[in-house]
């Protein structure tokens, strides 16, 4: 598999390469007055990738590296930072972590590779396939999903397409997506997913008064470690919450006989090296036309986090936003065809790099090879799944509350005008077609409540602002 995944990457690269010479110029517009472009390292007479020079302090740019022995341990920071939403957005859809993470680490290094080693990112498991996947398999919500091939043949669809809007990118600039997916229509549908998600969590701690409280312990836990926590710690909320709340588990169910105790027998008895449980595709049209949609919130994620981390950097990173794109279309796929879940740059590794100004790419090539390895350990994945219910649904109730409300966040940012009627009613529809589960059949094909907010929003929005409603004005 790997073999063939190199050849994959080496053709990609020619292709990308030539697709981003090709649009260099018309593309490298700073984000800034005095802000330097992508363009001006490739200027320079250098191989395809930087040759990082050794810098020990200050603002470490991408091109740049610490000592070897710093940049293993702010390698590792990044896989802690990762490594929470990571695990716990396969746990949610019934995959194995073991295969989210070694796929992960995979795809981060199909980014590195396809982008040049110029853009700083991590790829992790994406959240925003997890409605569509319980929506497309049925999945109740603990252990293995029986569908999963089917779930994985639909994240194929979603990177597919995720590829041809990266490739048309490549080819005519970024500005057509802008226009597509303006910050009103991205904040809706965002919220739309996390609406839709919500009796999913409250179902996972509705079971008896124990499940509760533990799954309500574990969000207090969460909220506390993020406002009060000190320095790093205060960036691993989830995964804190989730150690304590499998704590609490512990004692109240293992020890005190309060729930069902958890079964260790599985964890002790999984070796600590062996291959993980790969699984491949099954192809229906059905689950792929209810999946491939995420592709279009994969782009105004990437979209943003590619401004975010040129905004941190000083320099524009337009110039390889369609290789970035391009790359993560093919990790989605790679990890797809293997079992993985559909992958995305991490907000979680770009808040690390904003509070560390290390933006060395060396960095997230040692992360990925570390998940790689985890991937190979059957003892890590055992203790993962070994995770109780009600703690997982505590976590998934914050979770899913924070991707509704980085919708907030989106509008609030961009400055989104809701005394506008179109902006007003795009985000009204969106939200109330996703927190109801709005569903659409058209013969065999059916769109559940994800599609329809994502498909009704754009096509909504532009009809609201095409050049016929303004005249009617």
């Amino acid at each position: 598999m790997l073999h063939g995944l190199h050849h994959v990457t080496v053709t990609a690269e020619v292709t990308i390469t030539f697709l981003s010479d090709r649009t260099t110029i018309d593309r490298c517009t700073a984000i800034g007055g005095n802000m330097a472009t992508a363009t001006d390292s490739d200027r320079q007479p250098q191989g395809y990738f930087p040759r990082w020079k050794l810098k020990t302090s200050g603002v470490i740019m991408p091109e740049e590296r610490l000592s070897w022995g710093q940049t293993a341990v702010s390698g590792l920071q990044h896989c802690v930072a990762m490594s929470g939403s990571t695990i716990i957005a396969p746990l949610l859809m019934g995959f194995d972590p073991n295969v989210a993470v070694l796929f992960s680490g995979i795809g981060t290094l199909i980014f590195f590779v396809i982008v040049a080693g110029r853009v700083p990112s991590y790829l992790g498991s994406s959240f925003a396939f997890i409605a569509v996947v319980i929506a497309a398999t049925g999945y109740a919500g603990q252990g293995p999903n029986p569908d999963l091939s089917v779930a994985l043949g639909g994240i194929v669809g979603a990177g597919v397409l995720y590829g041809v809007i990266a490739l048309i990118v490549m080819w005519s600039g970024v500005g057509w997506v802008e226009r597509l997916l303006p910050p009103a229509v991205t904040g809706a549908v965002v919220a739309a997913i996390g609406l839709n998600l919500a009796p999913v969590a409250v179902k996972a701690v509705s079971a008896n008064a124990f499940d509760t409280a533990i799954g309500l312990a574990a969000v207090l836990i969460i909220g506390v470690v993020a406002v009060a926590a000190p320095g790093l710690w205060r960036r691993l909320p989830i995964i804190l919450g989730a150690i304590g709340g499998y704590l609490l588990y512990v004692l109240f169910a293992n020890g005190l006989g309060f729930g069902k105790p958890i079964d260790f027998t599985q964890l002790s008895a999984a070796p600590w090296f062996g291959l993980p449980n790969f699984t491949t595709p099954t192809f229906k049209a059905d689950a792929i036309f209810l999946i491939a949609p995420v592709a279009v919130i994969l782009v105004a994620e990437n979209l943003g986090h590619i401004k975010a981390v040129g905004a941190m950097t000083g320099r524009s990173l337009d110039a390889y936003l369609g290789r970035a794109l391009f790359a993560d279309s093919l990790a989605t796929i790679v990890a797809a065809c293997g079992g993985g879940t559909g992958v995305t740059t991490y907000a979680e590794n770009i808040g690390v790099m904003a509070a560390t100004k290390v933006y060395s790419t060396l960095l997230f090539a040692f992360a990925a090879t570390v998940s790689i390895l985890l991937g190979f350990s059957p003892k890590f994945g055992a203790l993962i799944l070994s995770i109780p219910g009600p703690v997982i649904g505590g976590l998934s109730i914050v979770l899913f509350g924070l991707i509704a409300a980085m919708a907030g966040r989106i509008w609030v940012e961009n400055k989104v005008d809701f005394a506008n009627p179109a902006n007003l009613i795009t985000a009204a529809v969106a939200l109330t077609a996703g927190a109801g589960d709005l569903t659409l059949k058209f013969g065999a094909f059916t769109i559940g409540g994800i599609g329809t907010a994502t498909f009704g929003a754009i096509i909504l929005y532009q009809i609201l602002t095409s050049p016929l409603a303004r005249r009617a004005e």
